[in-house]
């Protein structure tokens, strides 16, 4: 079985780990823990989408995002808790918590609405959605 493991390079292990584990992912500890974490999810996946209509996005950028199907309101609970300021956002999607990380990396949480994409994927490509 292939596992997605995209890795961020951060100014501070220890700070990100908070962040991260903050949001909902679970630690592994594992071998030189000063110099690399894993964090793990049940699932992971990865998103290609068309910068044509990403809103200003180029080719060739890379954003680092989660999907969840537990309320956007619980992981903002988490969030405050931890002392993370998040904006919650309405998208082409669904919703988002769009949240910075301690080396200034902005992370989006997303909740996808199958019939809010459907619209506005039929509103791009003009087709009925």
């Amino acid at each position: 079985m292939l596992t997605v493991l995209p890795i961020r390079y951060v100014a501070d292990v220890e700070a990100s780990r908070h962040f991260y584990a903050g949001l909902g992912l679970d630690v592994r500890q594992e071998p030189g823990a000063a110099v690399w974490v894993r964090l793990t999810a049940a699932a992971g996946a990865v998103g290609i989408h068309d910068a044509a209509v990403s809103k200003g996005r180029p080719p060739g950028t890379a954003e680092l995002g989660f999907t969840t199907d537990e309320p956007l309101e619980e992981v903002a609970l988490r969030l405050e808790r931890t002392g993370y300021a998040y904006d919650l956002v309405d998208e082409d999607f669904g919703r988002s918590i769009r949240v910075t990380d301690p080396d200034g990396v902005v992370v989006q949480i997303q909740q996808i609405d199958p019939e809010t994409v459907g619209r506005s994927a039929a509103a791009v490509t003009g087709e009925s959605g």
